[in-house]
């Protein structure tokens, strides 16, 4: 994930046709969790407004209010992680269990992997929302957060963990969520990164 994003941002920051042309650097921390605690592996990026020029004499700014085009980048980045999927397959390093075991045989990993060409994938970019102190203090809160904060536990009884979460879908209205405690403990444990 870290290596098709960073290639998709260096690639299009480096080509001259989007008015950049050099070489780009940024920040981008690993977020595994939605709101309700689901798997949705995804990373934020802090990209300047602009690139050094490949002969490191001078920057070049974007122009204003756009920074790289999304559509060429959701292309990009669909083809290099695709790719890169595939890469880490034929080297054996994907495992597969249960319902997914059938992944295993190449045949079936390539053909699982077929629609996902056609579908569009969505690279969401926006402008910086406060001053450069603000942006990198939301974006440090990631670097030491955990799936859910204890401010969103709103009771465990019994059985049951219920917790708060937004629904972004509906004008980002708070919402209480309730699951088996069993259930609640495993999407947690989903964000838990492994030893070394």
């Amino acid at each position: 994930l870290f290596e098709a994003v960073a290639a998709t941002l260096k690639t299009i920051a480096a080509d001259s046709r989007h008015r950049l042309g050099g070489e780009l650097g940024f920040i981008a921390i690993l977020h595994s969790w939605g709101q309700v605690l689901t798997h949705h592996p995804h990373i934020h990026c802090l990209v300047p407004g602009g690139v050094l020029a490949a002969d490191g004499t001078r920057w070049i700014p974007c122009r204003p209010g756009f920074f790289l085009p999304v559509h060429v980048l959701s292309r990009l980045f669909r083809r290099l992680f695709i790719e890169r999927l595939q890469a880490a397959h034929a080297a054996g390093r994907l495992h597969f269990f249960g319902d997914l075991a059938s992944l295993r045989d190449a045949g079936n990993f390539v053909e699982a992997l077929r629609p996902l060409r056609r579908k569009p994938w969505v690279v969401y970019a926006k402008p910086p929302f406060g001053s450069p102190e603000h942006v990198l203090a939301y974006l440090g809160r990631y670097t030491h957060r955990v799936a859910i904060a204890n401010s969103r536990l709103v009771s465990a009884v019994d059985a049951s963990v219920t917790f708060r979460w937004r629904d972004y879908r509906h004008g980002n209205a708070s919402r209480n969520m309730t699951l088996d405690a069993h259930e609640f403990i495993r999407r947690f444990l989903l964000h838990c990164l492994p030893d070394g």
